[in-house]
């Protein structure tokens, strides 16, 4: 394996030459907004009212939490809030004053009062230099399943393949810094991991050992690599929680905008329960239709999920994904927008403002850029018709303790 995994080495290195020495090979795209312009400080008059629409103990335990991941990071690695620099001792520190007013303020008020006089604000650029933000929402399905193959289950959940690497293309060439690859170790060479199609459809992961469960039904399979984690009930009776591990590297493409785009399914009308309906009711464009995403998730089995990717339980409403390249992993951060309220069929029956405290604890391969932001809603079926129809402009705001010795 380690002289394969040489071989495959070099032959990269020979392709990253040819690529960096030519610079005709691969297209190489630029960031349009860089994280340092992602969010600017806010005045004095441009501060939101920091009305909370949820109890505050969800908050505490999230913050406890949050706890857990700043302690495993040296103290004095730097955490940029756009153009300022601040240290991880001092986001504890930010944590441990935002704990103490959340706790003795006797009212709205006051701690309206207290967090603007103690914290400097951050505002995202949104996704038009307006401050215009996308929230969308993701929530832990539960599925049907079982620990073997049948007639019924049949469509598997694989474990993080041992031939996949991921490759730090700076490592190799500094210009390519920040940038990586996901690969597949071959006999000589390395070569781009296979696709959901290659997956799902050709059987490129067959008979290697690493299904994890199977489900009974092909969408439900789909929608758990859309959200990252889930539960599986098992027909034994197991109950069986999956995370996040890894992907194949490919690009994610939305099968909301192919079907938008194709005229199956008006814009005004996409969710995911949209989507779930057309594809049930033309089975013959099913795969078609998911093989688009040729994104593909794998999963490891944990004890307590779903977990974010900074390693932490997330907390319903309390817990957001973002770009970890545009702003602070594990930072306080103050939400304004409005969520669906849906029946028990996932149809909207209105729209209700929602505003709150809530922490950066996650990511997600849709998630890029500073105009987007993905709000962990729960599990279950309640959670997910909230979040299949979650699809709104809001503001997002990034709170941190201040520093004299900042100007």
């Amino acid at each position: 394996m380690k002289l394969r995994l040489r071989r495959g080495i070099l032959s990269l290195i020979i392709i990253l030459s040819i690529i960096t020495q030519t610079g005709c090979a691969v297209k190489r795209k630029t960031e349009k907004v860089s994280p340092r312009n992602a969010m600017k400080q806010v005045g004095h008059f441009g501060k939101p009212d920091f009305k909370d629409s949820l109890d505050k103990f969800p908050l505490l335990e999230a913050i406890k939490r949050n706890y857990d991941y700043l302690g495993r990071l040296p103290p004095e690695r730097i955490i940029s809030y756009g153009k300022r620099e601040y240290t991880v001792a001092q986001v504890i520190e930010s944590f441990q004053l935002f704990e103490k007013i959340l706790t003795e303020a006797k009212d709205e008020a006051e701690l309206k009062r207290l967090v603007a006089e103690n914290f400097d604000i951050f505002e995202s650029i949104g996704y038009d230099r307006q401050k215009n933000v996308l929230f969308t929402g993701y929530y832990e399905p539960i599925m049907k399943g079982s620990l073997r193959k049948s007639s019924v289950y049949k469509y598997p959940v694989y474990s993080l393949p041992d031939d996949l690497i991921k490759v730090d293309l700076g490592k190799f060439y500094p210009d390519l810094a920040g940038r990586s690859i996901v690969a597949r170790i071959g006999k000589k060479e390395i070569t781009p991991y296979p696709s959901r199609e290659d997956i799902c459809g050709g059987g490129a992961l067959m008979g290697k050992g690493l299904e994890l469960v199977w489900l009974e039904d092909k969408l439900d399979l789909f929608f758990l690599h859309i959200q990252g984690s889930g539960i599986v009930e098992t027909d034994k009776g197991e109950i069986i929680n999956l995370n996040y591990a890894g992907s194949n590297g490919r690009s994610y493409r939305s099968i909301g905008r192919l079907l938008i785009s194709n005229g199956d399914v008006p814009k005004e009308e996409m969710s995911m329960k949209a989507i779930k309906e057309f594809l049930t009711a033309h089975p013959e464009k099913m795969d078609e239709v998911l093989h688009y995403n040729e994104s593909y998730v794998f999963f490891r089995q944990v004890e307590k999920g779903p977990i974010g990717s900074i390693g932490v339980p997330l907390i319903p409403r309390r817990s957001i994904a973002t770009d970890t390249k545009m702003f602070p992993k594990g930072g306080l951060a103050y939400i304004e927008t409005e969520i669906p309220d849906t029946d028990k069929d996932g149809n909207i029956k209105s729209w209700v403002p929602f505003s709150a405290f809530v922490i950066d604890q996650d990511t997600g391969g849709a998630i890029k850029g500073p105009g987007r932001v993905d709000i962990f809603l729960g599990s279950g079926d309640e959670a997910g018709h909230t979040a299949g129809s979650m699809n709104r402009n809001g503001r997002l705001y990034y709170l941190i303790k201040k520093d004299s010795d900042k100007k």
